[in-house]
């Protein structure tokens, strides 16, 4: 969907690489730059990590998003042109992402909440594989999953680890997640599943003693943990821009076909 916005004060903010910074210094020369708080748009320049971290840092401040592919993955970002910077913003569309909550209990019984825009993901700690049991809304689905572990993502996050572990490309618009096993070795079947966006999962961790387990959100790690929950959390939605014919629901279904 497009929409008319007007930018006036633009926030840059660029990683570390060497032609980041170089973007930054010749952006900031031409446009100025201005902290995150007091700008009506976000410009990031590096690769998805930055995004990603762009994204976390500013994640309640409602402020739209635009990034510059000068890193290294750069799926969520656009192509970098030093030229017409405004008239791009003007023109780019509007994707509105959720991101999940986690809530992770560990053996002391603290809980580590965080957020995550990608995945959540359960690993084992040790040699020895996880032992598993997962509930959708209350309800027990899995009574035992045996694995390295498992992972619950967004649309937007379905082609990142999601997709390296063999579970499903999301459409970016699709009400949905993804359950997916982590090299699972019973069920060995078990190649995970759809859920809708408004599902509660529950991860119990058995023999947590034994076989320790660690909880991640996108980068926050909880480790020992011996209960995961995961919803997506609607009162939080963060606005990405992308160039007309790049936007990010064209990329993931081109995903899907290999380009």
């Amino acid at each position: 969907m497009s929409k008319a916005l007007k930018f006036e004060r633009i926030a840059f903010v660029a990683g570390p690489a060497p032609e980041a910074q170089r973007a930054l210094a010749q952006f900031t020369a031409a446009y100025g730059n201005c902290t995150p708080q007091e700008a009506d748009v976000i410009v990031a320049l590096g690769g998805d990590g930055l995004m990603l971290q762009t994204l976390h840092d500013n994640m309640h401040s409602n402020r739209p998003i635009y990034g510059m592919h000068r890193g290294t993955v750069g799926f969520l970002m656009n192509e970098f042109s030093p030229d017409g910077l405004r008239e791009r913003l003007e023109a780019a569309q509007v994707t509105v992402i959720n991101p999940l909550l986690m809530r992770a209990t560990d053996v002391t019984g603290e809980v580590h909440v965080h957020h995550a825009i990608n995945e959540v993901a359960l690993f084992r700690q040790t040699h020895q594989a996880a032992r598993l049991r997962i509930l959708i809304d209350g309800r027990e689905r899995m009574a035992e999953l045996i694995a390295d572990g498992v992972m619950v993502a967004t649309p937007a996050g379905s082609t990142a680890y999601n997709l390296s572990a063999q579970g499903p490309i999301l459409p970016i618009n699709a009400a949905l997640l993804a359950l997916t096993p982590i090299c699972p070795f019973r069920p060995r079947r078990w190649r995970g599943a759809l859920l809708p966006d408004s599902a509660r999962v529950a991860i119990d961790v058995l023999e947590y003693a034994k076989r320790p387990v660690a909880a991640v959100a996108d980068h926050d790690e909880a480790r020992d943990v011996t209960r995961v929950e995961v919803a997506s959390d609607k009162s939080i939605a963060m606005r990405m821009l992308f160039d007309p014919g790049h936007s990010l629901e064209e990329r993931i279904i081109g995903e899907q076909f290999g380009y």
